[in-house]
């Protein structure tokens, strides 16, 4: 028994390591969702712009859309701001903003001050929708496809080279397959 306590911090010292080296090098904008190619989550949220105006999954139902995850309170949502405005006006892409865990009238004067990218933002102030999407903060941006089914998770800011390498092969994809 005594042998074996001297080799405990051993075994457990080549655990750790084994755990920490599997983590190294892998891209942390690319975490798995369970949502990939299943459809967008059931929902009744309001529209950010219009209160009175009750949105559900079938906005996803059409055409291929980016799902965009953001807050006033996160400064890389305001970092990729101006690269969505970007891909709305020069690129003709659908957008459609989830207002994460924020306030209202916050969000009316970011989106006054630094322009709308969005088709509509969908108003989720206790972040339902987005526990059900398996959002982990913002910015976060998902493609779904015309059927209203998750194609890929981006975490991270969108910014040209994100739009160039991930997401327009992806959305290419979602058009050849769709």
């Amino acid at each position: 028994m005594k042998r074996f306590l001297l080799f405990l911090p051993l075994l457990l010292a080549v655990i750790v390591g084994v755990v920490l080296f599997k983590g190294i090098g892998k891209d942390p904008t690319k975490l798995d969702s369970a949502l990939v190619g299943k459809q967008v989550p059931a929902f009744s949220l309001k529209d950010l712009n219009a209160p009175e105006k009750a949105l559900d999954e079938s906005l996803f139902q059409g055409e291929i859309t980016l799902l965009n995850v953001w807050g006033t309170w996160c400064p890389a949502c305001r970092d990729e701001h101006e690269d969505l405005m970007w891909l709305a006006r020069e690129k003709n892409v659908t957008i459609i903003g989830l207002n994460y865990k924020d306030n209202r009238d916050d969000a009316l004067v970011w989106l006054d001050r630094l322009g709308d990218p969005y088709r509509t933002v969908i108003y989720d102030p206790r972040g339902t929708l987005g526990f059900d999407l398996g959002v982990y903060g913002a910015p976060e941006t998902f493609v779904v496809d015309a059927a209203g089914v998750v194609r890929y998770r981006h975490v991270g800011v969108v910014n040209a080279q994100v739009w160039e390498q991930v997401l327009l092969p992806v959305i290419n994809e979602a058009r050849e397959n769709g």
